[in-house]
């Protein structure tokens, strides 16, 4: 451990003072096309063996090694691939030499780091998504990504469905309905309360729970489970928005904008965690408007049931995990594996069949391993980035708002029509639910201003939300900042 602490330390400082090191030797390597690859599993909950599987899959890749701070996971999967070697500390995996690149399952608040780390250590990258805890922590993936020239894929797989590359010649080459107006966006999946304990919770035994926090602070856990469960605190995870919303708005950037526009120039957002009483923080309940390069998206999030004594999630519009697109020429309804354009009058004219990307994804990323070539990637960690910036927009404006009142609810109105539309269809649900919307659990941010080059907010309302664009971190587990003076000589 000493040894690796001052590793640790090196990196960091390094980094931050912009020092040109010395590129590893594996950075210049350029694997033939038959090369084998060995692949180490950080993180093996239930997605990390998901991806091992689709891994294990393709031609010539070898499961070299599994990580997890939680020995039963380890043990579990060891069953399923003996040749593996397994740890608890993923820092163990990046010091051997033989590990070509890592698979970053974590929980997300050790994306970021996990990743830096591995690719400091020459080692390639798939991380899940979202790529970061935060907007700033995800810069410094797609610096130190640039600046070691590792191959880093985000676990963004629709990307790879060669429907989106349908749907974008369908609607950009062909321009068959014709100009964009606006964009709705929906996350409507029901899913339980995690549980309000009265004594703090107590990792199980199995765990290394200082490795388990790594970047995050240690504070009391008042839910029932510490796995999965995680997504709902804020200290590591992103809530929904984070774990589906991005799917679908990596979607709207890639088929709808193309990528052109990679951040909004305004946020707006708000709602609550309702109805449950438990001990999570994100809410079940959530809107976020966002203006992108002059269009209008809304995004509605719902993780409640219709009402009290329903099983299902509420009506929308469009799919319940998907988007809209709305055209002056009719509209598009597109979901994982699927979308439908219809003309003005309702009339289905166009049907794309998809797979969901997945396997072809992780194909992808094996071959730009192989090829060295990180253009042919289908999600960069720059893409990545961005995908995931959308969603921490969203998630500041409801951290950084106040109490909902009819003057902001007016004011996000103004916005868009669609707006207008969503708001009432989430306040039918709190009224389902018999929830006051004068309640002081409900609130809503001012539309925010950002700006999308320096990609920062501005304005009157702009340094509590700047404040979230970055976090604290414990001693040891630091994200380090890459300096962009130190990428640009290390390339030279």
């Amino acid at each position: 451990m000493p040894r690796l602490a001052t590793r640790r330390s090196f990196i960091q400082g390094s980094l931050a003072a912009g020092a040109a090191l010395a590129l590893p030797t594996s950075i210049l390597r350029a694997a033939a096309a038959n090369d084998e690859v060995n692949i180490g599993l950080i993180g093996c909950g239930g997605r990390g063996s998901e991806l091992l599987k689709m891994f294990h899959k393709i031609e010539g890749v070898n499961i070299a090694a599994l990580c997890d701070p939680d020995q039963e996971r380890t043990g579990a999967l060891k069953k399923e691939y003996g040749q593996a070697t397994t740890h608890t500390d993923l820092r163990e995996v990046l010091d051997d030499k033989s590990i070509d690149a890592v698979i970053i399952a974590t929980c997300n608040h050790w994306h970021a780091l996990a990743a830096i780390w591995a690719m400091d250590a020459g080692k390639d990258v798939y991380v899940e998504k979202p790529l970061a805890s935060t907007h700033w922590e995800g810069q410094q993936v797609v610096a130190a990504a640039d600046r070691y020239r590792r191959i880093c894929q985000v676990g963004t797989q629709q990307r790879s469905d060669p429907m989106q590359a349908e749907i974008r010649e369908f609607l950009h080459e062909k321009k068959a309905l014709g100009e964009l107006q606006s964009v709705r966006a929906n996350r409507y999946g029901v899913r339980e309360p995690i549980g309000n304990r009265k004594s703090p919770l107590e990792p199980p035994t199995s765990v290394d729970y200082n490795l388990w926090l790594g970047p995050a602070q240690d504070e009391p856990l008042y839910r029932n489970k510490l796995h999965y469960d995680w997504h709902w605190s804020w200290n590591t995870g992103s809530g929904e928005m984070g774990n589906w919303g991005v799917h679908i708005l990596d979607d709207v950037r890639n088929t709808v904008f193309q990528d052109k526009v990679k951040m909004p120039s305004k946020v707006a957002g708000g709602g609550r965690r309702v109805v449950w009483n438990d001990a999570g923080e994100t809410p079940n309940l959530h809107f976020a408007y966002f203006d992108a390069g002059g269009v209008p998206v809304v995004l509605g999030l719902c993780n409640l049931t219709a009402s009290p004594e329903s099983k299902r999630s509420p009506e929308c519009p469009g799919p319940g995990s998907g988007y809209i697109a709305y055209y002056e020429g009719g509209r598009l309804e597109g979901q994982r594996g699927k979308a439908v354009a219809f003309d003005k009058d309702g009339k289905e004219i166009k049907q794309f069949n998809g797979t969901g990307g997945n396997d072809v994804h992780q194909a992808n990323f094996i071959d730009a391993v192989r090829s060295r070539d990180v253009a042919s990637l289908n999600t960069t960690a720059e893409v990545g980035l961005y995908s995931t910036g959308w969603c921490h927009l969203a998630n500041i404006a409801f951290r950084a708002g106040e109490k909902l009142s009819h003057e902001r609810v007016e004011e996000i109105n103004r916005q868009s029509p669609r707006c207008e539309e969503l708001v009432n269809e989430l306040a039918a649900v709190l009224d389902a639910h018999q929830v006051d919307h004068g309640s002081p659990q409900l609130r809503m941010s001012e539309v925010l201003l950002f700006d999308p080059e320096a990609e920062k907010f501005i304005g009157d309302d702009a340094d509590a939300a700047n404040k979230l664009l970055t976090r604290e971190y414990r001693e040891g587990f630091v994200v380090p900042e890459v300096s962009k003076a130190a990428t640009q000589q290390a390339r030279a």
